[in-house]
């Protein structure tokens, strides 16, 4: 069925439901299926994250397919045979890029003490900013634990979560348990991390409709900014404003747990040096610090590692990723929870509803009505959540609000329903109970509510 069809579809369905629930309808428009207008896509199966956007033609398929295949391609040890993918460390924390973002989806922490982590990294940085106010890395060990090496180098060092259960109970009387994580590094294969230097763990974020975020005008987004609250209703989000080194100056950041980087092309080729040691254009050397002595002498390979041809080729890919179409939007439960939604005030944060600019490089992703639920900007979410570690503009406490389209999704495409940016939550309940900081009155009022509004709001969440 053409998205056309589906609207009148769906307003069909809106008209036939009208006033069958005794709740407070939502405001709901007629395709609130579409959740990313042209771009949504119409898939239910564990290949819904990885599927084009809809209105992509011929050749652009086939362009995002050659970018699928470098995405989901694994990078070799230099030398060898295969030139075009080798160079693969000397430090990493994974071999291509599909390792963390599986299916385009949600990575998780591990779920056994002694597991590996590998969907989920640690940030480093030690007290201080650079001089584009950029976290400064610890000395040795930089701006990322690397847990894996190439034969030779010594590996980083292994983290580790435990967690302990921390309990509460609903105003109804019903209980609960959040687990709180203490994460710890073993075997620092480069002596001690720096005096003061903060961790900051982060699962790898789903990675749809990306493209379609890069294309809402950075104006639309400084309008929605309040940093002084000057409304008074609680909330001031704010933009963090960070250094784009492919254009060389500061603009405002849209990706990353804490909006950290300004664009696709700037966020794939920083997961390629950081993730895998693959050296661009962009970011021309090798992630060794002067302690890592082996790691500077290992073999390379060609410089740039990433081709310029394969580097735009992953960024097509990335940009031109379709959103999942919501799920029985017009369902009871599904209405009833996104008015419960919005009595909450999730939706100031949690922006139903923007629009991405006239003009844009790849013409599908312009002038589209998306429904990504996320304003992109900061927002203090409260010490419980805190990392404590300052980046760009970013404060300790401070996270973006995550796009929440398709994340009714992820329990079947990636098979866990971890979330949070360090996925200690084991579902929607407990990521909203985390939530504090401005996010505070949202979470009172959930916890507040019967039990029959808390699983609608649940149930519209998995509609996304």
């Amino acid at each position: 069925m053409s998205p056309a069809a589906r609207v009148l579809s769906v307003a069909l369905l809106a008209a036939a439901c009208s006033g069958a629930d005794d709740a407070e309808p939502a405001q709901l428009t007629p395709d609130t299926e579409l959740s990313a207008g042209a771009g949504t896509v119409f898939d239910t199966t564990r290949d819904a994250f990885s599927r084009p956007v809809g209105n992509l033609d011929g050749p652009g398929r086939d362009e995002f397919f050659l970018g699928n295949a470098i995405f989901s391609r694994s990078w070799v040890t230099a030398p060898a045979s295969v030139s075009d993918f080798d160079g693969l460390g000397p430090l990493f924390n994974a071999g291509n890029c599909s390792s963390c973002h599986f299916k385009d989806g949600r990575g998780r922490p591990p779920t056994k003490p002694d597991e590996d982590f590998v969907s989920i990294l640690v940030r480093l940085s030690v007290p201080g900013a650079g001089p584009h106010g950029e976290p400064i890395p610890d000395p040795v060990y930089g701006e990322q634990l690397q847990q894996d090496a190439v034969h030779g180098v010594a590996k980083e060092g292994k983290p580790r979560v435990t967690y302990v259960e921390r309990a509460g109970a609903y105003a109804d009387g019903e209980a609960y348990s959040l687990r709180v994580p203490t994460y710890t590094i073993e075997e620092l294969g480069y002596g001690a991390l720096a005096p003061g230097v903060m961790l900051s763990p982060r699962t790898a974020p789903s990675i749809v409709g990306m493209g379609l975020l890069e294309a809402i005008p950075a104006a639309t987004l400084e309008a929605l900014a309040d940093p002084d609250d000057r409304d008074r209703d609680g909330i001031s989000g704010r933009a963090n404003h960070v250094w784009d080194p492919i254009a060389q100056r500061a603009t405002i950041g849209r990706f990353g747990w804490k909006a950290n980087a300004a664009t696709i092309p700037q966020q794939d080729a920083a997961a390629f040096v950081n993730d895998m040691g693959i050296t661009s254009t962009v970011f021309a050397a090798e992630i060794c610090s002067g302690a890592q002595s082996a790691c500077a002498a290992a073999p390379t390979g060609p410089f740039p590692q990433l081709r310029e041809d394969l580097r735009a080729q992953v960024d097509f890919y990335v940009r031109t990723l379709g959103v999942p179409a919501r799920r029985k939007p017009m369902a009871d439960a599904v209405r009833r929870g996104r008015a419960m939604f919005d009595a909450a005030r999730c939706s100031t944060c949690h922006l139903p509803t923007i629009r991405t600019g006239d003009a844009f490089e790849i013409p599908e992703l312009a002038r589209q009505e998306l429904h990504p639920f996320s304003d992109l900007l900061l927002h203090d979410m409260g010490p419980d959540l805190a990392d404590g570690r300052p980046d760009f503009e970013a404060s300790g406490v401070e996270w973006r609000t995550p796009p929440l389209w398709g994340i009714g999704l992820v329990e079947h495409v990636n098979r866990h329903t971890f979330f949070l940016h360090d996925g200690r939550a084991r579902g929607f309940a407990e990521a909203i109970l985390w939530h504090g900081g401005e996010a505070a009155a949202a979470r009172d009022a959930f916890v507040a509510m019967p039990k029959t509004d808390r699983d609608a709001l649940v149930a519209f969440l998995g509609s996304l």
